[in-house]
C-alpha cells in the first residue's frame, strides 16, 4: 500500500473537477486528481459535446430539406446515420486532449486512473494508495436516471450513454423524459429521418416558461415530433425493434427503440461516504452555501452537489472553491445568475425568474418586457422570425430572462451578464449593438421598457415643447 500526501484532492475528472485541478496546480497548490473511468467526464464522452455535435447533423440534414425560401432548391438530404456518428466521434476526439491526463500532469498534476472512495475523515483510498489531503473536492459528477418502470429490464433501451455508440438508424424512437435531453435527441433524429415520439408524464420542457417552451415545443411538433404531455409510464414490453410503452392514463406507444431521459442521479455510490462523516440528501450530497460538505475538510462541486445540473455549473463551483480552498477568502455560491439553454431548433433559454416565479415574488412590483424577433431585421432577413424575449424588471432592475429564437443561448449572455453584476435596463440601453444583429434583440427589449417612459409621458412631452419653444 502506497501512502500519499497532498494539498488538494480531487476526486472525479469531469468540468469541475478539471477546472479545479488545473487551477490549483497552475497557482501552486500539490494536487492529486482520480478519475477510474473516461478523463472529461460525461460532459465530453456522453453528454453536452457529443448531443451538439449530432444536432449540427441534424440542422445540416434540414438545412438541405428546407432551403426552397432562400432561392435554393430543396432537396432530399442523403442521411448516414453512421457517419453522423463519426462527426460526433471526430468532435469528441479533438476535443479530448485538452482534458488528457499527459496534459493535466504538464501542469503538475499527479493523476492516478483509479475510483476514489473514502476510508476515515481524512483519508481517500484509489487503488493501492490511501490518499490524506488538506482539503478533498468530490466532482464525481451525475449518470442517467433509469427508473423503476416495470419490464424496463427486460428490454434493450439507451441512455445519453450508450446512445453515442449507436450505429444503426432507429426507424421510429420512443424517448421517455420531455426535458432539455428528449428534447433535444428528439429533434435531431427526426432530422436525421427517423419517426420520434417522446413520452412525458407531466409537461415538456416543464423548467422552463410556459410561454417562450410553447414556441419551441410548436415548432417540435410542426416538424413531425409526437409530444405526449401527461403521459407517465406505466408499463414497457416488447423485443428488440418492436417495443410498447403503456401509460398510466392507457395510452400505447410503439417503437423501434427506446432511449431513457428522465433526469440524472448524483455519481455517489461509489465513495463511501458514511466512513467520512459526510451526509446525502435526495438530490446528491448535502453542502453549505461554501460548498462544504459536512465534513469541514470536504467540498462538493457540480451535479453530485445535487444542485442544477449544468456543465457551466460544475466551473462556476470550481472557482468558487478556489478562492476558499487556495486563499481562504470567504466565497459562497449564488444560483440567480446562472443560466441555462436547451439547443433545439430555436433554442430556449433562461437566467434569474421566470415570469410566474417573479410575480410571486415581487407582485405588482414586476414589470414583464416582453419583444419579438419578427421586429429583428437580422431574424427576417434569415428567416428565423419565430421567437420572443421576454424580461422580468423591478424597479429598473432585470430580475430574469426568458429567451427563445434563434441563437438564444448566446443571447442569454449578456442578462447573464447584468444579473451577476446587479446591473440595470439603462445599461442595456445605453449600449450600441452592431447591425444587423440578432443580438439586438437585447437592446430593442431594452428599449421597449423605456419606450413607454418617454414616448407616452405627457411631462416628457411638456418639457420637450417648452424646450423647443425657447431654443433659438
Amino acid at each position: 500500500m502506497t501512502r500519499l500526501k497532498t494539498d488538494i484532492l480531487v476526486i472525479g475528472a469531469g468540468s469541475g473537477g478539471l477546472s479545479v485541478a488545473a487551477g490549483a496546480a497552475q497557482m501552486g497548490a500539490k494536487v492529486i486528481l482520480l478519475e477510474g473511468h473516461k478523463m472529461g467526464g460525461d460532459c465530453l464522452n456522453y453528454g453536452c459535446v457529443p448531443s451538439k455535435a449530432l444536432i449540427a447533423s441534424g440542422k445540416a440534414a434540414y438545412a438541405q430539406a428546407n432551403a426552397s425560401a432562400f432561392g435554393v432548391a430543396d432537396v432530399v438530404p442523403q442521411i448516414d446515420y453512421a457517419a453522423a456518428k463519426d462527426h460526433v466521434a471526430g468532435v469528441i476526439d479533438t476535443i479530448a486532449p485538452m482534458d488528457s491526463q499527459e496534459r493535466f500532469e504538464g501542469l503538475g498534476v499527479h493523476v492516478i486512473r483509479e475510483y476514489g472512495a473514502f476510508i476515515s475523515p481524512t483519508e481517500v483510498q484509489a487503488g493501492d494508495a490511501v490518499i490524506t489531503a488538506r482539503r478533498i473536492v468530490i466532482a464525481t459528477g451525475s449518470s442517467p436516471l433509469v427508473p423503476p418502470i416495470p419490464g424496463l429490464d427486460t428490454v434493450p433501451y439507451e441512455t445519453n450513454e450508450t446512445l453515442v455508440q449507436l450505429r444503426e438508424r432507429p426507424e421510429h424512437l420512443l424517448i421517455i423524459g420531455g426535458g432539455p435531453i428528449g428534447m433535444e435527441m428528439a429533434q435531431a433524429h427526426i432530422r436525421l429521418g427517423c419517426r420520434v415520439t417522446v413520452i412525458e408524464g407531466d409537461k415538456a420542457l416543464g423548467k422552463d416558461d410556459p410561454e417562450t417552451a410553447a414556441i419551441v415545443l410548436d415548432r417540435l411538433r410542426g416538424e413531425g415530433i409526437e409530444i405526449a404531455e401527461d403521459a407517465l409510464a406505466a408499463e414497457i414490453r416488447g423485443k428488440p425493434g418492436a417495443m410498447e410503452i403503456e401509460t398510466k392514463d392507457g395510452r400505447v406507444f410503439k417503437g423501434s427503440h427506446l432511449l431513457m431521459a428522465v433526469g440524472r442521479k448524483a455519481n455517489t455510490e461509489r465513495l463511501n461516504l458514511d466512513a467520512a462523516g459526510i451526509e446525502t440528501t435526495k438530490q446528491g450530497i448535502k453542502v453549505d452555501d461554501r460548498l462544504k460538505t459536512t465534513n469541514g475538510r470536504v467540498y462538493a462541486i457540480g451535479d453530485v452537489a445535487g444542485g442544477m445540473m449544468f456543465t457551466h455549473v460544475a466551473g462556476y463551483h470550481a472557482g468558487v472553491i478556489i478562492r476558499s480552498a487556495l486563499f481562504a477568502l470567504l466565497s459562497r455560491q449564488r444560483t440567480n445568475h446562472i443560466p441555462w439553454a436547451t439547443y433545439t431548433d430555436p433554442e430556449l433559454a433562461q437566467v434569474g425568474l421566470t415570469e410566474a416565479q417573479a410575480r410571486a415574488a415581487h407582485g405588482d412590483r414586476l414589470e414583464v418586457v416582453r419583444f419579438e424577433y419578427a421586429h429583428n431585421d437580422r431574424a427576417i432577413a434569415e428567416r428565423k422570425t419565430t421567437g420572443l424575449i421576454k424580461l422580468m424588471v423591478v424597479r429598473g432592475r432585470p430580475v430574469g430572462a426568458s429567451i427563445a429564437g434563434a441563437q438564444a443561448g448566446e443571447l442569454i449572455n449578456l442578462w447573464a451578464l447584468v444579473l451577476a453584476n446587479k446591473m440595470k435596463m439603462k445599461h442595456v440601453a445605453a449600449m450600441v449593438a452592431p447591425y444587423p444583429t440578432i443580438g439586438e434583440i437585447n437592446k430593442r427589449a431594452a428599449g421597449a421598457y423605456f419606450s413607454p417612459r418617454l414616448f407616452d409621458s405627457l411631462v416628457v412631452k411638456r418639457v420637450v415643447g417648452l424646450v423647443q419653444r425657447w431654443l433659438p
